[in-house]
Order: C-alpha cells, then sequence, then structure tokens
C-alpha cells in the first residue's frame, strides 16, 4: 500500500502536504467549522432531548416558569 503524500491536520482537517516544510496555523473559521462537524451526532439528537425533558414534569414546570416570568414583564 502506498502512503499518501496529503493527511488531514488533526485540529482543523485541512489536507497538508507532509513534503512541505512550512508549518501550518489553522484558520479559525475552518477550526470551528470542523469541531461542529465533530459534534453533529450531539447536534442531530440535541432536539429530541430537549422534547423529551419538556415531556416531563421538570420540563413542563420550566415551560410554565417562563410563561409566568414573560406575562409579568408585560
Amino acid at each position: 500500500m502506498f502512503r499518501s503524500r496529503y493527511m488531514p491536520c488533526e485540529n482543523c482537517g485541512e489536507s497538508l502536504d507532509r513534503t512541505a516544510a512550512t508549518t501550518h496555523e489553522c484558520d479559525p473559521e475552518r477550526l470551528a467549522d470542523y469541531q461542529i462537524f465533530g459534534m453533529r451526532h450531539d447536534i442531530a439528537g440535541f432536539e429530541q432531548k430537549l422534547r423529551d425533558y419538556l415531556d416531563r414534569a421538570h420540563g413542563r414546570f420550566e415551560v410554565w416558569l417562563a410563561a409566568q416570568r414573560v406575562r409579568r414583564k408585560k
């Protein structure tokens, strides 16, 4: 098997040339995108976890309490 000339940066995922002598500095926007990509399964499950919480007694109380606070501010 051949060894690829390019490898992804462990922090941001950018494809880097192994043979290049330059150092790599991660772009902050790309770094954030890569981190969010790594959390995609957690993000996808968040809505269901929130719905499950709001269907329980503590969640229903939180909804009621939030509505009371909004009404008091008017």
